[in-house]
């Protein structure tokens, strides 16, 4: 006869361990979706200055769009975020109106593009712009330059005074106004100009 021990039931685990490997558990799946949605796909973007007033006023809150700008060029009339060329820590929002390849004049405030398919050029229509500064230049952009301006042109750092921008300091583009609330849109400052 052979005496063997009685073994002992599992206990269960205790309500606070359980309920502490659940957060541990929640965490590290929350943190698998979140940070690479954050890095890769959608950053938040709190308006700071009145350099795109009156299209965008400080303290607005937006979301940026960082994927599609993986997939496609921007456009001109395309609102953007960008990493500043004097600060690359500093993020500025702007707005394209000159393409790689293209010629950007501006003649007294007025914008005018010369392309392929205007050699003579041809003027902008930007009704967004409200606040305009009689200002000229003329510059050729490279194949990975951008030229931003401001919508505000007399209270806007931008192309006119840093240079054109290149293309890798894109960050993305504002997809939703969030705050304030009576502000709150899709693809806010969207406009769609003429090639």
């Amino acid at each position: 006869m052979s005496l063997e021990h009685p073994q002992t039931p599992p206990q269960p685990r205790s309500t606070a361990s359980s309920f502490f490997i659940d957060v541990i558990r929640f965490a590290f799946i929350a943190l698998i979706i979140v940070v690479p949605f954050r890095i890769f796909i959608a950053q938040p973007f709190i308006v700071n200055g009145q350099s795109m007033a009156p299209t965008f006023d400080t303290g607005e809150y937006l979301i940026v769009d960082q994927l599609s700008y993986q997939l496609n060029n921007p456009h001109r009339g395309d609102v953007i975020v960008f990493r500043s060329p004097e600060d690359t820590s500093t993020f500025f929002i702007k707005r394209i109106v000159g393409l790689p390849g293209e010629t950007v004049e501006i003649n007294r405030g007025d914008v005018i593009i010369h392309n392929a398919e205007h050699p003579n050029g041809i003027l902008l229509d930007e009704p967004y712009v409200k606040h305009t500064k009689i200002d000229s230049l003329r510059t050729s952009l490279k194949n990975d330059e951008y030229f931003v301006l401001g919508d505000n042109r007399q209270a806007s750092s931008d192309s006119r005074s840093w240079g054109p921008l290149e293309r890798e300091l894109i960050q993305g583009r504002p997809l939703i106004r969030l705050f304030p609330l009576q502000e709150l849109n899709l693809l806010p400052g969207s406009y769609k100009q003429d090639q």
